[in-house]
């Protein structure tokens, strides 16, 4: 088995959607990356390529390379998967959202489900937790949202 941690954090800014974890949650504003900013996907991504020992989110879907400007980063992690589909599979992945607002706890559900359907594992195998900062750090000054994952992956046995 092996584990690898991700993190990831991206400014709100006003005119942009906010999408986690493949979700458009309702909120004034969204934000603002080369992609379309999904900080809980990337912690994902970095999570599964940290313990796939195959680096970075930025080594393999760089922000200069404009084909990835405004991508939907669910196709990302998609493509996080074939890096790692014939030698690992996941366990499991945990996640924390750490955002003052918007109250997430009404849409961890449906995050959960599309992290789970992405990642072709059980819903049970997708853990998503929300946290406030207290009104502390840029997070609690509602300035960014940040988010945590780890992933917990195992190696495919192949028969020789």
């Amino acid at each position: 088995m092996r584990v690898g941690i991700g993190y990831d954090v991206h400014r709100l800014e006003a005119g942009r959607k906010l999408i986690l974890g493949g979700v458009q949650i309702p909120y004034v504003k969204g934000l603002l990356g080369h992609s379309d900013a999904d900080v809980l996907i990337h912690a994902v991504i970095d999570a599964i390529l940290g313990a796939a020992g195959l680096g970075d989110i930025g080594t393999h879907f760089p922000d200069s390379e404009w084909i990835y400007k405004d991508i939907d980063s669910t196709v990302l992690l998609k493509k996080t998967l074939d890096l790692i589909k014939n030698k690992f599979f996941i366990n499991n992945i945990d996640c924390i959202i750490v955002a003052q607002e918007p109250k997430l706890a009404p849409y961890k559900d449906a995050i959960s489900k599309n992290l789970s359907k992405v990642l072709n594992i059980g819903i049970d195998r997708v853990n998503i937790k929300a946290k406030t900062e207290e009104g502390l750090g840029f997070t609690g000054r509602k300035e960014g949202i940040a988010a945590y994952a780890i992933a917990s992956l195992s190696e495919k046995c192949i028969d020789s």
